[in-house]
């Protein structure tokens, strides 16, 4: 049996590294991002959508392409509008001002809730996308014979970002550095290549607008034309879904945090600014059109290496190749953020607690485990279709930008007295509330029927779903409540007067049985556990010990000082229970350990307390329902159980006190 653990523990290691020291001074330094590493995890998540953003918007006008014009102008445009905006959410945010929070503290918690909903499955749909726009990318280079193969190769994509993440943020970055600068080099290349070939030609590219300008307006009407472009510009709106990731992971990035995030939310609206406007044109030069098995890209890049030979085959491989790779760095974008509002949203109790805990490596494993394994549900319903997820996608990233920009623009009106730029802040956010809530409007009128209705189900039903979490988790804390209120006062006073009486402390008698109590915060759930064992066996126990682990989950790891907070208070826990157990005259001890994983941190504690206390047998509370159900077991964690088996195996005995609940 010893030998199968060793075995799992190097295979874990092998495949995600070794354990974080969460005593490293410098873990914090570590495991953060400069804003160069923010823009290839993060900025790429925008900067990728320009593999398929300006093609949509390309081939929705149809036989008008020269009117992509204005939209390449309108659409940068609200680059630049949304990345400002999202600056001042960082600068309001500095600890992280993503859709959810921002939503949550400017408008209401519920509303709060819906944005961060959206936002999930905004996240799984982004690594979905991303995925699936990586493998179009890829094997547009290659025949046709090969894409039956794509759907594999993009499920395959997913499963092997699930790998990488689950080692942690920085190591999912850190290898696609290379393949991100090539990426941006010979995208470089491509559009200033064309530019340059029809330097000359700009003259015929004014005159063939105009053209297209007169017969669009002749062929639709002045109103069918601007319609046309207003839908264009609006089905290009996965051009925009990666700008709120900076914003959402602020807390990953190196200290000065907000300093860091805005020169990253920089270099990404420069840099997909750019590409925006070079692909958009570079379309127009060559007179690209659709090709059966090819990306509008794959299609533009053929034609510029086209008389190039050789050379043209190795550049063509090698743009597609890293467009194919930084849409799967795209895709991390899911994997950070998406976990990371998963977690917080658990804190807040809309969905279990489990969610917000972190591995050994310090990362949100379970949230990375739910993203990857929606992301690849949705791949295989929607079999990898580009043209069908950028719809589900558009609609829940504008409604997560509306909201927070409604909550901006309230917030600077609620402070205009007291901000003296509230007017300018106020516009840069009015306008991009209106340039999203134009987008989501135009989006579900549009696309109701094709696709639609079914992303605003989903995370209807995930609303719903959070709701009833939500009301459990608040009924169950009043019940709690109730149990604190009727003990903890009694419980505190006597501990206030012992500190203050000429009690001594009792002495360890190594002969009589030891009770070990494994607690969760000095509460009335514990308190009750400790009564129960000495109501249950009367004049067993003279020794008790106290054992507690203090769980660093996403809500206490943002610096040094959260950790040392939390190590204190699980230390003053502990105290309090020593204190209450030596003023009724027995003898008492306490063991704490702060950790990511309550299991092994437990093992360790076990470890320590045996070297003392050989005569012990150890005890858990847990909280027992009127009705157990599965919805019960996966909000609240069955840590005990686990416990009890792992001491079981080790020859220790274990007794589950219950702890019950009327409800």
């Amino acid at each position: 049996m010893e030998h199968d653990k060793n075995y799992l523990n190097s295979a874990k290691r092998f495949m995600l590294g070794n354990s974080r020291d969460l005593n490293d001074p410098s873990i914090f330094h570590k495991i953060t991002l400069t804003a160069f590493l923010a823009w290839v995890g993060l900025g790429s998540d925008g900067l990728s959508s320009s593999a398929y953003g300006p093609e949509e918007a390309f081939l929705t006008l149809g036989s008008h392409h020269f009117l992509s014009i204005f939209v390449a102008i309108a659409t940068v445009l609200t680059v630049l509008i949304i990345s400002s905006s999202y600056s001042q959410i960082i600068e309001l945010f500095p600890s992280g001002g993503g859709g959810y929070l921002v939503a949550s503290k400017l408008l209401s918690p519920k509303i709060g809730m819906i944005s961060g909903c959206a936002l999930l499955i905004d996240y799984v749909l982004t690594i979905t996308i991303s995925v699936a726009s990586g493998a179009d990318a890829l094997f547009s280079f290659f025949s046709d014979d090969s894409l039956p193969f794509k759907f594999y190769f993009a499920l395959f994509g997913v499963l092997l970002l699930i790998i990488m993440n689950m080692r942690g943020v920085k190591e999912s970055v850190l290898p696609l550095i290379p393949i991100f600068l090539i990426f941006i080099a010979t995208h470089i290349f491509a559009i200033i290549y064309s530019f340059a070939v029809h330097l000359f030609q700009f003259g015929n590219l004014v005159t063939s607008t105009s053209s297209d300008i007169a017969s669009s307006s002749n062929e639709l009407g002045i109103f069918g034309m601007l319609f046309l472009i207003v839908k264009a510009y609006t089905m290009g709106a996965g051009t925009y879904t990666g700008i709120e990731a900076v914003s959402n992971g602020v807390p990953i990035l190196r200290d000065p945090k907000v300093k860091t995030a805005k020169t990253t939310m920089k270099y990404m609206a420069a840099s997909l600014s750019f590409m925006i406007v070079g692909l958009l044109l570079s379309y127009l030069f060559y007179g690209v059109t659709h090709e059966h098995g090819k990306t509008l890209n794959a299609v533009l890049y053929s034609r510029i290496s086209a008389d190039w030979g050789t050379y043209g085959t190795i550049f063509l491989f090698l743009i597609l190749f890293s467009e194919a790779i930084i849409l799967f760095v795209a895709a991390q974008a899911g994997f950070m953020d998406g976990p990371r509002v998963l977690a917080n949203m658990a804190l807040d109790r809309w969905f279990p607690s489990r969610f917000s805990i972190l591995s050994d490596r310090l990362v949100t494993q379970n949230g990375v485990i739910i993203m990857g394994t929606a992301a690849i549900i949705t791949m295989i319903l929607s079999k990898g279709s580009v043209k069908y997820l950028i719809v589900l996608y558009s609609i829940n990233v504008f409604a997560t930008f509306f909201l927070s920009q409604l909550g901006m623009v309230r917030h600077w009106w609620q402070v205009r007295k007291e901000n003296k730029n509230w007017i300018k802040k106020i516009s840069i956010n009015g306008i991009g509330l209106f340039l999203t809530s134009l987008i989501l409007v135009s989006v579900l009128s549009i696309k109701f029927f094709e696709g639609g209705w079914i992303t605003i189900l989903i995370t209807g039903s995930l609303i719903i779903l959070a709701l009833i979490t939500k009301k459990h988790y608040n009924s169950v804390n009043l019940k709690i409540k109730e149990l604190d209120e009727t003990i903890l006062p009694a419980i505190t006073e006597s501990i206030e007067v012992f500190h203050n009486s000429e009690h001594s402390k009792q002495e360890y008698n190594v002969n009589n049985k030891t009770a070990i109590i494994f607690v969760n915060g000095f509460n009335g759930l514990g308190i009750h556990t400790l009564l129960s064992v000495i109501r249950t066996f009367p004049n067993t126990f003279s020794n008790f010990a106290f054992a507690q682990v203090g769980v660093v989950d996403t809500g206490s790891f943002k610096g040094t000082a959260e950790l040392i907070e939390l190590e204190s208070k699980t230390k003053k826990d502990i105290y309090n229970y020593i204190e209450f157990i030596n003023r009724n005259g027995f003898y008492a001890e306490g063991f704490s350990k702060v950790g990511t994983e309550v299991i092994e941190t437990a093992e360790e504690l076990l470890m320590e307390i045996q070297t003392k206390f050989s005569n012990a047998v150890y005890f858990g509370g847990q909280l027992v329902f009127h009705k157990e159900t599965i919805f019960n077991k996966m909000l609240h964690n069955q840590i005990v159980f686990t416990l009890q088996k792992k001491l079981y195996k080790m020859g220790l005995p274990f007794v589950i006190m219950p702890i019950k609940i009327n409800m």
